[in-house]
């Protein structure tokens, strides 16, 4: 594939609502541009696009995927993404490259959570969009209702540029309102044809109301319609171009992925009306404190953003980027932003799937894959050495659900880890964690599907895993003060081991940790020896309290001891300090604490009241909601973390997958009493 100049590229961005036909409809693209000799279906497992073996096994995107090619002139970079929810990082990240949205809409079903979802964050990102009405060919399929529920859920400047002739499986044809002309599919291609009589005035009405909106665009324009002349085709067609580039207008297209009918307009559609790379203007990257304007300028120097990374079979780890500015050719040096190492490009490739076709040079708005980077991952930027340059990445989700992890075998732990560090490098919204006061490997994600697609990929690259619930990092305090006398003496023949310690303990506020001090005079215990009763105090914590769990948020003073001249040593006295610990707990007791997550709750309001019940039932403390816009409302409250440990899972069941929430870690606070029984019960089945 040659290199086309930077005007002549579309990068383009396929979304929805999973099973809405995104990768059907790349099929269908590929496939009217000659890519493809026929179509792949993703129900036959042999689709370009989902190409990994869980993705065909399962029927269903698993990550983004890029494929490229060549249409009327153009170079057509097409992005393929995922569509559940647990895999919205691909979907952003494949948004943060793209010039141009086309949101997959199902016209059977209609508008779903995860198309609301990926239109907010589309909206907030200012890109570009249009929405293609698919399925138009399947019993019960409604353009009108699709329509209407498109621009009920999108809002307003929702406007059709095609109509679709016939219903259901007498769906044969579209009707082009830009140009005035229908199209029929009753060859497989598409054929000039008179529009039907039945549609002629609805046609009419919606080209009148599509002129209206454009037309503001231009004020000379403007004048001439308001005197009555309309613009031509043409112009209509650069009036559309520029609205849709400053997302002001949002055209709605329609036609079937898989007969496939309107692909063809589609690819013309993108073409002629969406942006190229530099039509946006320019982007705003980090140049040390100060933001710095960049242009998709072939001669600017090279500039390159890496938004996902792939491990290929054959390949190795392939790096996808985008060029933000200037031309990058195979052996060029550039450097990491965040490892700082500089890599040479050995290997540039042009992506079609899990194909790939080496190329020379890629310019400025292009996509390419680049082959085995040292120390690149997603999110990274390469730049040239001594340009300190960041092209900011998008705000990724967070990992909320988790469970814990390990190698069956001991010997293949190390190769669990690679592994785990593999699938995080791949999908940055994977998360893995070692909790010390659990002594579990926790892989974190975005939910169920998440993690069990993860575990599906460790068992077929050849490690046995076991899993478990994650374990609550519960932990323990003194109930009180008290005062109390470690005593270690031992006596095994030749020097043996004595220490004596008086300590005061007291309980510190949550948070506080641990402090040791010395009251101690007139060389009871000498001085050097003195913080091994402390050592021993803080050993002794770690290894738990009553409930096993650490003990935290405690003073201990040593007030006074006792020493030998010669068995006296540290080791007696860290044993001194420990058993003046579990005096203390056996004299006062313990309080037991249990961790707070701090969560904000993005929910619509029609489940407003359900999630507030839900929370409260769960002992959450609200602190406040705020409303985001007129549909969307976010409850901030601390909850008990044991509370919401599934709760992943139980939100997007009680609200049908519209809601979402990201969590933080708040803090510890005292286990309610009746917690506290249930926790002995449990201990004593142990």
């Amino acid at each position: 594939m040659q290199m086309v100049a930077t005007e002549q590229i579309r990068n383009v961005v396929f979304v929805g609502h999973n099973g809405n036909g995104k990768t059907s409809l790349a099929e269908a693209l590929l496939y009217r541009a000659g890519a493809l000799e026929r179509p792949g279906t993703v129900e036959r497992g042999n689709t370009v696009m989902d190409h990994d073996d869980e993705e065909r096994q399962r029927q269903q995107s698993l990550a983004l995927s890029v494929a490229t090619f060549e249409w009327r002139g153009h170079k057509i970079n097409l992005i393929d993404t995922p569509g559940h929810a647990d895999y919205l990082g691909d979907a952003l990240m494949g948004m943060s490259v793209a010039d141009l949205a086309v949101f997959v809409i199902d016209g059977v079903a209609g508008v779903q959570a995860q198309d609301i979802e990926l239109w907010r964050h589309a909206d907030a990102a200012g890109l570009p969009r249009l929405v293609f009405i698919n399925k138009l060919d399947r019993e019960h399929a409604s353009h009108a209702t699709a329509l209407a529920g498109v621009q009920r859920a999108f809002g307003s400047h929702l406007d059709p540029v095609e109509l679709p002739i016939g219903e259901q499986l007498g769906f044969h044809g579209v009707v082009d309102v830009l140009t005035d002309r229908a199209f029929l599919y009753d060859s497989g291609h598409a054929e000039p044809a008179p529009i039907p009589e039945e549609l002629a005035e609805a046609e009419r009405t919606e080209h009148e109301h599509l002129v209206e909106e454009v037309i503001e665009m231009d004020d000379e324009l403007l004048e001439q319609y308001l005197e009555g002349s309309e613009p031509s085709p043409e112009k209509l067609e650069r009036l559309l171009h520029d609205a849709v580039d400053e997302a002001k207008v949002f055209p709605v297209l329609c036609g079937s992925a898989t007969t496939p009918i309107g692909a063809d307009y589609l690819t013309d559609f993108i073409c002629q009306v969406g942006p190229a790379p530099g039509d946006r203007g320019p982007l705003l990257v980090e140049a040390g404190d100060e933001p710095v304007e960049v242009m998709p300028d072939p001669n600017g120097q090279p500039l390159a953003f890496v938004f996902k990374t792939i491990n290929n079979e054959f390949l190795g780890q392939l790096s996808l980027m985008k060029v933000v500015s200037g031309s990058i050719r195979t052996d060029d040096v550039l450097v990491g932003s965040r490892a700082r190492n500089k890599e040479r490009l050995h290997q540039l490739l042009a992506l079609t799937g899990g194909a790939a076709a080496p190329v020379s040079e890629i310019t400025a708005g292009d996509i390419a894959a680049v082959a085995k980077l040292g120390d690149v991952h997603t999110g990274d930027t390469l730049a040239p050495e001594g340009t300190p340059v960041v092209v900011p990445r998008p705000e990724l989700p967070r990992s909320v659900y988790g469970i814990a992890i390990a190698a069956k075998k001991r010997s293949e732990e190390d190769r669990l880890a690679m592994i785990l560090r593999r699938l995080v490098d791949e999908d940055p919204t994977l998360a893995v964690r070692h909790d010390d006061d659990t002594h579990q490997t926790v892989l974190g994600g975005r939910g169920e599907t998440h993690l069990r697609v993860a575990l599906s990929r460790i068992e077929r690259a050849g490690v046995d895993v076991e899993t478990a619930d994650v374990r609550v990092a519960y932990r323990e305090t003194l109930a009180g003060s008290v005062e109390v006398e470690g005593r270690y003496k031992k006596q095994t023949g030749g020097h043996g081991q004595f220490g004596v310690a008086s300590v005061r303990f007291e309980p510190l506020p949550v948070g506080a940790g641990f402090e040791f001090d010395s009251e101690v005079t007139g060389g009871a215990i000498p001085r050097n020896l003195i913080p091994a009763v402390g050592a021993g105090i803080e050993e002794s914590m770690r290894r738990g309290g009553v409930y096993g769990f650490p003990i935290v948020d405690v003073r201990a003073v040593c007030t006074d001891g006792k020493h030998h001249s010669v068995d006296s040593s540290e080791m007696s006295f860290k044993m001194a300090g420990s058993l003046a610990l579990r005096q203390a707990i056996e004299k006062v007791g313990v309080d037991v604490l249990e961790p707070v997550s701090e969560i904000a709750v993005k929910v619509p309001n029609r489940h407003h009241g359900d999630v507030l019940g839900d929370l409260n039932s769960r002992r959450a403390q609200v602190l406040g909601t705020e409303n985001d816009n007129d549909d969307l409302t976010t409850i901030r409250a601390l909850v008990p973390t044991s509370e919401i440990v599934r709760y992943a899972i139980d939100l997007r069941s009680l609200t049908g997958g519209t809601a979402s929430f990201e969590v933080d870690h708040h803090g510890y606070q005292a286990l309610p009493p009746q917690m506290v029984d249930r926790l002995e019960r449990t201990h004593g089945d142990d």
